[in-house]
């Protein structure tokens, strides 16, 4: 299995979630912000978007973070990164896994550039809906599953972390504790001592 990986990205997401896994991957660095690096074949060929993180896993080739956690979580259960087919908390956790890419992202591009909010045609709500939701998930316990760490927590804790980097969230106990509890995590630890060029 390879990772196509970038450090500072979202492909800290598929690192940490690989290191949780505890699978041998080869890691294959691709340096997004070189053309020539991002116009590999190889890469392309696992991601057509030029985007990291991308995971190619004998014939199966994905280039988003949120369909590689699914992935990886479903493809070993032995590490319990994800609720059984048919478990009570299945339907939270898929909601929470497209979470991230499906609302928070866009909403951080709302209150990036400026734009009107459209709580009723836009999917994600708005920027503050967003954030009131997630907090209140995060009532459930440690983990936005309650007590049981899940992909969904390597996807949202990774996207808490950008919110407070880009200074879009300051002061936030809630996502601030999230964040530093995930931060504990060994494998997360593992997958932060890589971020670096």
């Amino acid at each position: 299995m390879k990772l196509y990986w970038c450090p500072k990205t979202r492909a800290i997401r598929a690192l940490w979630m690989l290191e949780e896994t505890g699978v041998a991957f080869e890691r294959v660095l691709v340096d997004i912000r070189d053309p020539v690096a991002k116009a590999g074949a190889a890469f392309r060929s696992v991601s057509p978007m030029g985007k990291v993180p991308a995971l190619e896993d004998e014939s199966t080739r994905l280039w988003d973070s949120g369909a590689i956690c699914l992935y990886l979580a479903d493809r070993y259960p032995a590490a319990g990164l994800a609720p059984a087919i048919g478990a009570a908390d299945r339907g939270a956790y898929l909601q929470w896994v497209l979470y991230t890419n499906a609302v928070i992202e866009p909403a951080m591009a709302e209150k990036f550039s400026a734009a009107t909010v459209s709580v009723g045609a836009h999917g994600w709500g708005s920027y503050e809906q967003m954030l009131e939701v997630l907090r209140t998930g995060l009532t459930r316990g440690p983990w936005i599953l309650g007590e049981r760490f899940s992909a969904a927590d390597v996807l949202l804790a990774t996207s808490c972390q950008f919110l407070m980097q880009f200074k879009l969230v300051v002061d936030d106990p809630v996502l601030s504790g999230y964040v530093e509890r995930c931060a504990e995590r060994p494998a997360y630890q593992r997958a932060a001592a890589a971020e670096t060029f």
